[in-house]
């Protein structure tokens, strides 16, 4: 066997599937599928994510080493048979489904991926790592820290769904878990589903929507629902869900308990939705402080690593910081199943290698997907006859911050594109937080989402604590902290409900939550050059250093990939302008021809 020194990681069949490339163990690239599909959280095999990978290292498939799948499938396989098992003949309307698609190609993923990529050499190993062991790399491996605890929690993997474990050195340890179907990842995603979100994708409207209730229910979900434990394990009541054996998340015990049937998708949002997604966020950040205690006991660490799809709940993760349980916290920002493609890569690097803790961690800002020149973006812009200005940086940047100050909203497309769900300021669009209006015009006329979700706000790293209560860096916009109390304005307690929107909460509007909260990032120069400066720039214009970033794309598509993307993004919304590269695109003059959105042809 040779050493394994370019090694592709795979993460797919379930949702959000990504490829991740390493090399020496240095994190080349990475991407999820959905980007290039433009199929939000598509679970196909990552054909697109891993050719972009090879292509951007210029490394053909001849020269990869290994290739790591983010799961044990026979595993995962055998969970589902006892489960179906267990609860016959409940699953009958599933289980055939369930079954031919395993036994269509799932099972045996060697198979499959020697099939999806042809021109492996035969020396190639195939191999597979545990779910949460893929996710506990992804967590520990890129942080900046020697040793850590690590806290792993998600819906399910292969039995786990929750562990504490300990890395030091180029090792970790997976020392306990909570296995399926107790499982805090599936309970918020059934809440999700109950207030007429989508599973896998709206679980952050759901935290979103809290802050908007009271929390009446939590003692029923602690009464009825969950027998929590001191350590953070619980035991859920299985007579009020129907995941086991139906094809819903919830059975008519569970809408009666909170007072009627489930909300459908496009319903109106009535207080009680709001009472429900306020009442399971307070019992989630309940048990993830527990777990997090627990996981400081067990390992005696004082720095902890996040992962899996519940550590993206960024109100938890802003709690456990500030009850100062650890004394430095880093999270994954591909914290779901993406980043489980980059945990098997690293996990299998690993296992023969040193690891060296880089400063302030090896993701390079996870901005690991492609890039394009500006000799492609001004030929796509050709091809659309789009009216543009080439502008050199300084002059882009000094335009950029005068559309700014006069509230337009802005499209901002520059070098690579992030990994993980957040925009992070390559694929994102820009407006001024102070604005009163900017909230309502980029949910309704940009975004096309609902009104009542927040936008987050982006910052200079040396300026966070000037307007938010922390004092850390947050360059994932995983936190979430307090605006200063000198910056707030009181809104007038006989307004409730979304009409909290209203109020004038701040000096910042745009980005301060109805409980005054924002969710953060942070920039600094050398992970984010021109996006530092351009936060500078609009400091020197305005006195304010506070810009609002929300991702670049509309509702029920994923974020912009490629130039194409963008563009059509932007003519189909009512954004004002679009910075692309060194390009400058104004709304007005643009030919007004159809441009539908993107989607690749699928192949079988």
């Amino acid at each position: 066997m040779t050493a394994r020194r370019n090694i592709l990681g795979l993460s797919a069949y379930y949702h959000d599937s990504a490829a991740a490339l390493v090399m020496d163990g240095k994190i080349i690239s990475a991407a999820q599928e959905e980007r290039f599909t433009r199929k939000k959280n598509d679970s196909d095999f990552p054909r697109h994510a891993a050719q972009f990978c090879l292509r951007h290292a210029n490394l053909p498939l001849a020269q990869l080493d290994a290739v790591v799948f983010y799961d044990k499938p026979i595993s995962k396989f055998a969970r589902l048979l006892e489960t179906y098992l267990a609860v016959a003949p409940g699953g009958w309307r599933t289980f055939p489904t369930v079954l031919s698609n395993w036994l269509g190609g799932k099972l045996d993923l060697r198979k499959a991926i020697l099939a999806e990529l042809p021109g492996l050499r035969a020396g190639c190993e195939i191999l597979f790592t545990g779910h949460h062991q893929a996710h506990a790399a992804s967590a520990f491996y890129p942080s900046p820290f020697d040793a850590a605890a690590i806290l792993t929690i998600d819906g399910v993997g292969e039995w786990a769904t929750t562990t504490i474990g300990h890395g030091t050195g180029n090792q970790i340890k997976l020392l306990k878990e909570l296995r399926f179907p107790h499982s805090l990842g599936l309970v918020y995603s059934a809440f999700t589903d109950y207030c007429g979100f989508r599973i896998n994708s709206g679980e952050y409207k759901l935290m979103g929507l809290a802050p908007y209730g009271e929390p009446k229910y939590a003692g029923a979900i602690r009464r009825e629902l969950l027998d929590i434990k001191p350590d953070g394990s619980f035991w859920l009541n299985l007579d009020y869900f129907n995941f086991l054996s139906g094809t819903t998340m919830t059975n008519r015990r569970f809408h009666e308990l909170f007072g009627g049937p489930p909300r459908g998708p496009e319903e109106k949002i009535e207080p009680r939705h709001m009472d429900v997604a306020r009442s399971i966020q307070l019992v989630t950040e309940e048990i993830m402080l527990l777990l997090a205690r627990h996981a400081r006991e067990v390992t005696g660490q004082k720095n902890l690593c996040l992962a899996g799809g519940v550590a993206l709940n960024c109100v938890a993760n802003g709690i456990i910081l500030r009850e100062k349980i650890f004394e430095n916290i880093w999270i994954q920002p591909a914290a779901g199943d993406a980043g489980g493609a980059l945990g098997a890569a690293l996990a299998a690097w690993h296992v023969e290698n040193p690891r060296i803790a880089l400063r302030p961690d090896s993701m390079q800002a996870s901005l690991l997907g492609p890039e394009f020149p500006n000799d492609e973006i001004e030929a796509l812009l050709r091809s659309h006859h789009a009216i543009f200005h080439k502008l050199e940086k300084d002059a882009l940047l000094a335009a950029t911050v005068e559309l700014l100050k006069t509230e337009k909203v802005i499209g901002w497309f520059q070098g690579r594109m992030e990994f993980g769900p957040r925009a992070l300021g390559n694929r994102s669009i820009l407006g001024d937080a102070r604005s009163t209006k900017m909230q309502s015009v980029m949910n309704m006329k940009v975004k096309f989402r609902e009104s009542f979700r927040p936008f987050a706000p982006i910052v200079r790293r040396e300026r966070v604590a000037d307007y938010f209560e922390m004092h850390v860096a947050s360059p994932y916009m995983l936190l979430v902290a307090p605006v200063r109390k000198e910056l707030c304005r009181p809104v007038p307690p006989e307004i409730q409900g979304l009409d909290r929107l209203k109020g004038v909460r701040s000096i910042l509007p745009a980005i301060t939550h109805v409980d005054y909260s924002a969710r953060i990032q942070t920039v600094e120069r050398e992970s984010n050059p021109l996006l530092y400066e351009l936060l500078l720039a609009f400091e020197e214009a305005t006195g304010c250093g506070v810009l609002v970033n929300t991702s670049f794309n509309v509702r029920g598509e994923p974020v912009v990939c490629t130039p194409d993307d963008a563009y059509r993004c932007f003519m189909n919304t009512e954004m004002d302008y679009l910075v692309m590269g060194n390009y400058l695109i104004p709304r007005t003059g643009q030919p007004r021809q159809n441009i539908p959105r993107r989607i690749l042809p699928q192949t079988d």
